[in-house]
């Protein structure tokens, strides 16, 4: 089974891009599952039907639903938080410190994660399309699991000591299992082999700028992007006539413009679909859609690529060179700072801790630089540590 995760800045077309890619597969005769996480629940709109929250068929082998983390919340996470709250209570803490303490930010949004991955599991789906809310929603829903995770290895840490009750006891065992949920929604976020983002774009400098950057901050996540997607661009037409006809070949050719700086600035496949006249609505307008986004070319098979490890190592001499596989826009905000044996990469405003290779932990960094292959990092042996 693949999970094809679409997203984009708000407003680029990625829920009607999702839509399309599902129906041009249940139209191939294997089964899809499209899912919207997004609050705005536009999927719906596309197909021309009403959606709920489990999958509900909307033509032949193609089913929809939304999720509604709202609900979700409402019924799932009211029992945990009790029990953590029974924790804290029972290690002396006062009611109002035990309450602050089990607020988790993002909460709603890993629901919905795991409700994807419920909904994926449940079914007998060839694929899964989740269309996905706007960029920086997206980014942060992808690095909840871990985050989570860490949050609640330390919560369990601080509590290890205080098993003795029952109650405490059952909060332990809940914790222990919701990590482990979160430990194998991470490994199916970042499986290559299952589980890819396809970003969507405008032909606009500054939904192209945004898209580099989000490029950067899914590879230090480790997700992996099979392809880039330019909606609505101009038609080509020849015969363009009247007052309108200079606008619209100026307008084509600063697009064609862009695209072409992106289309250098990354090994990805740049797909395009030009901007139509009506909108898609409906499984026989989101197939002909499909068509043109696709050009013939599997939907599910035709963009994979490898995916890039984000570490590799390489000898240089005595010394060894660690290269960060990350995308970087010129001008980029990142820092790099040694974390005992974890590098703490940060690119604009987004970090992450990356567990360096055991070989390189009793090496020092004395040197870094960016290339077109991202950051590389010269460790040498005995060295002091510059900063």
């Amino acid at each position: 089974m693949r999970i094809l995760l679409f997203t984009g800045k708000g407003g680029v077309g990625k829920t009607t891009l999702a839509a399309a890619t599902a129906a041009r597969i249940a139209a191939s005769g294997r089964k899809a599952l499209v899912v919207s996480t997004d609050p705005a629940h536009s999927l719906a709109d596309a197909f021309g039907a009403v959606l709920g929250a489990e999958p509900s068929e909307v033509d032949t082998s193609l089913y929809a639903a939304h999720v509604d983390a709202r609900s979700l919340v409402d019924r799932s996470w009211p029992q945990l938080r009790d029990q953590l709250r029974g924790v804290f209570a029972g290690a002396g803490l006062d009611e109002l410190d035990a309450e602050e303490l089990t607020v988790l930010p993002g909460v709603d949004e890993l629901l919905a994660l795991s409700e994807v991955a419920r909904l994926a599991e449940s079914g007998p789906w060839d694929v899964v399309v989740v269309d996905c809310g706007p960029t920086a929603e997206t980014l942060r829903l992808l690095a909840l699991p871990e985050a989570i995770a860490g949050y609640l290895d330390r919560v369990f840490g601080a509590a290890r000591g205080m098993f003795a009750s029952a109650q405490v006891r059952s909060a332990a065992k809940s914790i222990s299992t919701l990590a482990t949920h979160l430990a194998g929604l991470r490994a199916v976020l970042t499986d290559p082999s299952m589980t890819s983002v396809r970003l969507v774009l405008t032909p606009e400098r500054l939904v192209v700028a945004e898209t580099r950057r989000t490029l950067a901050a899914l590879a230090l996540r480790g997700v992996h992007v099979d392809a880039l997607i330019a909606n609505r661009l101009v038609p080509k037409a020849r015969l363009w006539q009247g007052p309108a006809a200079s606008w619209l070949r100026t307008r084509r050719s600063e697009q064609d413009a862009v695209l072409s700086e992106l289309d250098a600035s990354t090994p990805l496949s740049v797909h395009v679909v030009e901007h139509r006249a009506a909108e898609p609505i409906g499984s026989r307008a989101l197939i002909d859609l499909a068509d043109e986004l696709y050009a013939g070319i599997d939907p599910l098979d035709g963009l994979r690529r490898p995916g890039v490890p984000l570490l590799s190592v390489r000898a240089d001499g005595d010394d060894c060179l660690l290269t960060v596989a990350l995308p970087l826009l010129d001008g980029c905000d990142l820092d790099l700072v040694r974390v005992g044996d974890d590098l703490a990469v940060t690119v604009d405003g987004v970090r992450r801790l990356v567990a360096l290779p055991l070989m390189l932990r009793r090496y020092t960094v004395i040197d870094a630089e960016a290339d077109g292959a991202g950051l590389v990092l010269r460790f040498a042996p005995g060295q002091e540590e510059r900063p």
